[in-house]
Order: structure tokens, then sequence, then C-alpha cells
């Protein structure tokens, strides 16, 4: 939370709750009890949210209709493999019609660059590669983003664009492997046959990449299955890369073309402030000049209470059981905590190993109240490193990218 804003100051303690009001739902830290909020504003609590129909979804709301993204209630990620049905939406560009008729004709993947042998491979010679399956979190890099103030632009996911779902194909790896990567190899970029919002074919809707390094990473995939099923038109037919750990915007859709490079990738959405953070912290509003970024990479510790959701009243006298996920992109989570007195002690949560390295960790625990009356539910996570989440949301960066920020839930204990 940030300090109140001045031109509130002169208009009395009315206004000035209304403020910490509509930021507390906006941030999505707890919204205690709906009733008391708004109209408008429970519009924008997060399990308050209209559902809207999107074919293939279910109880999603949507953040933006073009290009198409939309987030999970919390409470709707409670499964350790998310459904299809439930995981998010995030879109550059518009789907590529390939996607919505299930065409494979005229498709294949081309890999060129700084390789031995240009490859172009259709759908099934990569399957004659080493198969490879996995439950990878992707979560987008500005997951969280409603929480920061001042504001930043963009969709303003709260909690929901995260999803941990079962990807099968092969390793990129494999795949380079056989081009045969040079040594000059540095970095590789993706394409793939998202149109721009414009309709202009001469333009980009997101062309991200990383580093060869990662690329070789024993985890980075070239996937053209999800949860058993061939990729969703909306997650990318026929094949996506996914980038375990990283932002999701590394994880590209509708893949057609991979670009081996000998310098970092500078395609749409890879310069700039796209997907990038202060290499300096920076005092809340800064302008910061693009030479003052970097480019976001491994993604921070988190978790997320899946049940139950917030303000739901609770008997006095009977344990409470608690229950969600904890992921990081640096490794894997070494300890779970909750806390139901705003942080002055901690209760540890049971803690699953996760199913493979880069799939989000069940956790569980009970907590009982002490007394009636209003609490709230803080969930810590800490990875193998050491790192644990911050109480609040954590530095402020002008594209509101990384807020890991504990989540927390109310209940009224009668």
């Amino acid at each position: 939370m940030s300090g109140s804003n001045p031109s509130h100051q002169k208009t009395g303690r009315p206004q000035r709750r209304r403020t910490f009001l509509k930021r507390a739902a906006l941030g999505v830290l707890a919204v205690p009890f709906l009733e008391n909020l708004p109209g408008s504003l429970r519009l924008l609590a997060q399990d308050a949210g209209l559902a809207v129909t999107i074919p293939g979804k279910q109880g999603l709301r949507i953040l933006n209709d073009r290009p198409l993204n939309a987030e999970t209630p919390a409470t709707l990620l409670d499964d350790l493999v998310t459904p299809t049905e439930r995981h998010f939406v995030r879109n550059n560009g518009l789907v590529p019609e390939r996607a919505t008729t299930r065409s494979l004709a005229g498709w294949s993947l081309r890999v060129h660059g700084e390789v031995d042998r240009e490859l172009n491979l259709n759908l099934e010679q990569l399957r004659g590669f080493p198969k490879h399956k996995a439950a990878l979190v992707i979560e987008c890099g500005g997951n969280g983003r409603a929480g920061f103030f001042p504001p930043a632009t963009g969709n303003q996911w709260t909690l929901g664009a995260v999803g941990c779902s079962l990807y099968e194909g092969v390793l990129l790896r494999d795949v380079l492997n056989a081009a045969g990567v040079k040594p000059s190899a540095l970095y590789i970029g993706y394409y793939g046959e998202d149109a721009h919002l414009s309709g202009d074919p001469k333009k980009v809707a997101i062309s991200r990449g990383f580093p060869i390094g990662k690329a070789l990473d024993e985890h980075t995939m070239l996937a053209w299955s999800m949860n058993g099923e061939p990729l969703p038109a909306h997650h990318g037919f026929p094949l996506r890369l996914v980038c375990p750990g990283w932002p999701g915007s590394t994880s590209g859709k509708w893949l057609n073309r991979i670009w081996v490079r000998d310098k970092e990738h500078d395609g749409a959405k890879m310069t700039g402030s796209s997907y990038r953070m202060p290499k300096e912290p920076v005092a809340p509003g800064t302008e910061v000049a693009d030479a003052d970024m970097e480019i976001i990479e491994e993604m921070p510790v988190k978790s997320i209470i899946t049940s139950p959701g917030s303000g739901i009243e609770h008997a006095f006298g009977t344990q409470l059981a608690l229950r969600g996920h904890a992921w990081s992109g640096f490794g894997d989570v070494a300890s779970m905590d909750v806390s139901i007195d705003f942080g002055a002690h901690w209760v540890p949560a049971s803690l699953s190993a996760p199913q493979n390295r880069y799939a989000w960790q069940r956790w569980n625990v009970a907590v009982q109240f002490p007394k009636p009356g209003y609490y709230e539910v803080w969930a810590r996570a800490t990875d193998q490193t050491g790192v644990m989440q911050p109480m609040l949301v954590p530095g402020w960066n002008p594209k509101g990218y990384l807020n890991n920020a504990m989540h927390r839930i109310a209940v009224k204990v009668a």
C-alpha cells in the first residue's frame, strides 16, 4: 500500500475511507464483507466478479475482450492439476484461424539462425523425438497488477493469472540439438501465428524469448497437449512453448518459428519496458527510462488460498480447514505458514512435494480462533533459497509486474 493521495487529504475521513476500500478491492488483499462495499466495487473483489461465458471455459472473469484476457478466481484453482476450463487466458493478439479450425494443413515449425542445419518439422516429425510430460505452472508476469498504487497500466489481474496444467510434448533442447546449436548462440526468439490487433500482417503481436541456457534446460518444452487433449485454441494449438518458472509471456503460443540468435532477442514486447523491472528500487510513481530496466527471468515465490473463500462465517470453537498451492520460479517451496493475528504468530502448514520440478505444491492446515470476531488469514510461502513472500505489495514498478504479496482472506467467527 502506498501513502495517501494529497488530493484526498482535504476531504476528511469519509473520503479517505472510500479511497482505502477502493484500493483494497483493487489490490484484492482482502475484501472482508462484500455487502459493505458499493456495488461497483463488489465487481472488483476476488470472488465476486461477473463470470462471463467463454467457449470451453468455466467461471473465468474477463478483463479484456480484444485481445481476450481472463482470470480464474482463487477458489476455482483448488485442483492439483488445473482443468483446462479453469486455466486463465492471456492473449496479446488475435487467435489464429488455424487454432479455431484445428487444421494442420501447411503448418510446420521452423528452427533457424545460429544452428548447423535449419529444420522444418511438422507435428508428426516432432512426435518422433522423445516425449516428455509434466505438470507446470504458467503465471503471467503481471499477475497481481491490480494491487499496485499508483496504478500500473495493463490488465488489472488480481490473483488468477496462474495455473498448473499437465503438458505433453518434447523438450526444446532435443529439437535444438537436432539442429546443432552453434557456439555463437546466445538467445532464442519465438514467433507465432497470432495476428496483430491492427490486422496489419507486417506487425507482430508478440515475439519474446530467453537465453540459450534456459532453452537447453531439461524442463523447457514444446507442447502439443494440455491435460491429455490437443491444445485448445486459446492455449496455442497446434504447438506452444512452456518455459516454466519464467513469466508466461516466454511460453509462446501458436508457435511456428524459433530463431536462434547471437544476441539478445529484440522482438515485439521484448524491448523498452515490456516485461522488465527497474534495475534499482524506485519510489512509487517514478518514471523509469528504458535503459534503466532489465528483463524479468525467474518468477518470485508465491502462494494462494484456494479454500475457503474470503468473507466466510465460521462457527466459534471449531477448527477451520485451509488449503492452497505454493510455487516459485527459483525451485521448490521449502515451507508454508499461515497467521490469524496479522503476522504476530505463524502456524506451519503441511506442504506436499511437487509432482515434478516447476509444479505447484499443495499445502494444508487447520486453525482455531481464540474468540469470536473478525480475523484475517494470511498465507506465506518460503522458497528453497530462504526467500519468503512479503506482507505487502513489493517494490513498485511502472508496469505492475511481480506482485507476490501474501494472499489473505477475511473470516467472521460467530
